[in-house]
């Protein structure tokens, strides 16, 4: 009986919150992770916990080189990469737009859309040269890919723009079994959802409705596990009673 070898993802912000839940409930499903952030201490405790099928790969998404030779070190490990979960992102202060300081969005720009393109363009060649070929890639959007949160320019126009790279990524990898997926992540209990939080309750909003991050990674691995043949292109999970629909 011959055994498949684990499948492989590469999950970028995987030192905290989103990322962090993905990359636990996955390597308990039994893949293979690679495990890229900055701070190299998280990923080698992460790495310690869970053995040989978590790799810590230590480095900054916007640093294109950095980013290119960790993935290629990555699937001359593995073998091959299956999906990448493009997730890594920051959320900069909240301010009205005259407000905001360009250094935000400077920031917001490089991590959220610069370094989760650097990371796809990374893996899309990998996928795209590997035997066999093709693979997928999992972009976190967000809900404020659709809606945005007051006084929060950054975030917003840079989770908008993951949409429209989304959309490419599926058409330019059709001709090499290439899928691409979009989650719009809704108040997912994480430190940087605290974080917002708190800078809304400031302003006098209510708390926020919230739900469990283990059910984010759980919405992932329905993603990641389908055949390529099979796509989620577009998939929203938030807390219930969280006021996305309606009217006010």
């Amino acid at each position: 009986m011959t055994t498949m070898p684990p499948k492989t993802m590469i999950v970028t912000g995987a030192s905290s919150g989103i990322g962090l839940a993905v990359a636990e409930h996955m390597l308990a499903a039994g893949w293979t992770i690679g495990l890229v952030a900055r701070r190299a201490d998280r990923l080698e405790a992460l790495a310690a916990a869970h053995g040989e099928r978590a790799i810590p790969m230590p480095l900054d998404v916007t640093d294109a080189a950095a980013v290119d030779e960790a993935f290629a070190r990555f699937a001359e490990q593995t073998g091959r990469l299956d999906v990448l979960f493009d997730n890594a992102g920051v959320f900069t202060p909240t301010a009205p737009l005259d407000e905001i300081a360009v250094e935000d969005w400077r920031r917001a720009v490089d991590v959220n859309l610069t370094g989760m393109f650097l990371c796809a363009r990374a893996a899309f060649g990998l996928m795209r040269r590997q035997s066999p070929q093709g693979g997928r890639i999992i972009l976190n959007g967000s809900i404020s890919a659709h809606v945005p949160r007051a006084g929060a320019a950054p975030y917003t126009a840079t989770k908008h723009a993951i949409t429209g790279l989304t959309k490419q990524i599926a058409l330019d990898g059709r001709p090499y079994d290439i899928a691409a997926s979009q989650i719009d992540i809704g108040n997912a209990d994480t430190e940087l959802l605290r974080d917002a939080a708190k800078q809304a309750m400031d302003r006098g909003d209510p708390p926020p409705h919230v739900m469990d991050v283990a059910d984010v990674a759980r919405a992932v691995h329905l993603m990641a596990d389908l055949p390529l043949s099979s796509n989620i292109l577009f998939q929203t999970i938030m807390a219930t009673k969280m006021p996305y629909v309606g009217r006010g």
